[in-house]
């Protein structure tokens, strides 16, 4: 099976979005992707749709539709189970399949469709290991984020203790301030004491 691309389009064929597995233009996937509509028969149960070039292999869902552009040879129950796969994937990171929720998660399924196909043929993969896959969950990445948390617990504990030292030195200079200011008010004090006295 040669998958040419994969795409989640409107019922009439906007692609919300759309991953190419090999090299293709985009004029090209969007001319195949604007075509889709309007090879279909809607009075027919087949979830497929023929050209001279490539098969449409396709799912409702909803208000749209998700479309394998494949190979005129390949093997149609391949496409058909690579279909149901992707099908299940958009639920997984949509909360609802609308054009909205599609384009705010374009990303996180444009990863997750590079898990089930490379190359223009399907990995053997499952949903619960394409979960795991998109997270990215490495040991490496858990050290790195630990040492950074640890860092930045030291550095604020080194600043709150800064932060203290320098409130107990402020303290300390406006004790000697105090000081001071009452022995320029004892001097004060005595001249003026010692001018009554002296009158």
């Amino acid at each position: 099976m040669v998958l040419l691309a994969a795409a989640v389009c409107t019922k009439a064929g906007k692609a919300l979005v759309s991953r190419q597995f090999v090299e293709m233009t985009r004029t090209r996937v969007e001319g195949l992707l604007a075509a889709f509509p309007k090879l279909m028969n809607t009075g027919k149960q087949h979830t497929f749709v023929e050209t001279e070039s490539v098969r449409y292999v396709y799912q409702p869902l909803e208000k749209l539709y998700m479309v394998l552009v494949t190979t005129k040879n390949s093997n149609i129950l391949e496409d058909l189970e690579t279909l149901r796969l992707f099908s299940r994937v958009i639920p997984e990171y949509c909360r609802v399949l609308e054009e909205s929720e599609i384009s705010e998660h374009c990303f996180d399924l444009i990863f997750a469709f590079d898990e089930i196909v490379a190359l223009g043929y399907r990995e053997n993969v499952n949903l619960a290991q394409i979960r795991t896959f998109t997270e990215m969950d490495s040991h490496e990445e858990k050290v790195f984020r630990a040492v950074r948390e640890t860092q930045e617990r030291e550095a604020k504990a080194e600043m709150r203790r800064k932060a203290k030292e320098l409130q107990q030195i402020r303290i300390g200079i406006s004790g000697v301030c105090d000081l001071i200011q009452l022995k320029y008010f004892a001097v004060l004090f005595i001249n003026a004491i010692s001018q009554f006295v002296c009158l």
